[in-house]
């Protein structure tokens, strides 16, 4: 059986995107066992194809710093959690002087 192809689905939302509809497919009673493989198949791929780019996420120095200060951090055995003040939402919600 030849490679389903995965091409169409660049992105990570994408590719989840099309396995919640493979999923959806497999459950309907309608859908052939023949097909149903078919979908296996190509939800295989498809995860295959989001490993690969979990593995490949490539970090902004900003983020490898973050991501290295919690590594170091949490060599204790707990993870740490970033300061309030450090977010995004801390830093637009705090009160005008």
């Amino acid at each position: 059986m030849a490679k389903p192809d995965t091409s169409a689905y660049q992105t990570f939302d994408q590719i989840t995107d099309r396995l919640d509809d493979i999923v959806s497919q497999v459950r309907n009673k309608d859908v052939s066992l023949e097909h149903s493989l078919d979908l296996f198949d190509e939800a295989i791929a498809l995860g295959s194809k989001a490993v690969d780019m979990v593995d490949t996420t490539e970090f902004t120095a900003e983020e490898e710093a973050r991501l290295a200060d919690v590594h170091t951090d949490s060599q204790d055995g707990e993870p740490t959690e970033p300061a309030l003040s450090d977010t995004p939402q801390a830093v637009s919600e705090s009160p005008e002087a």
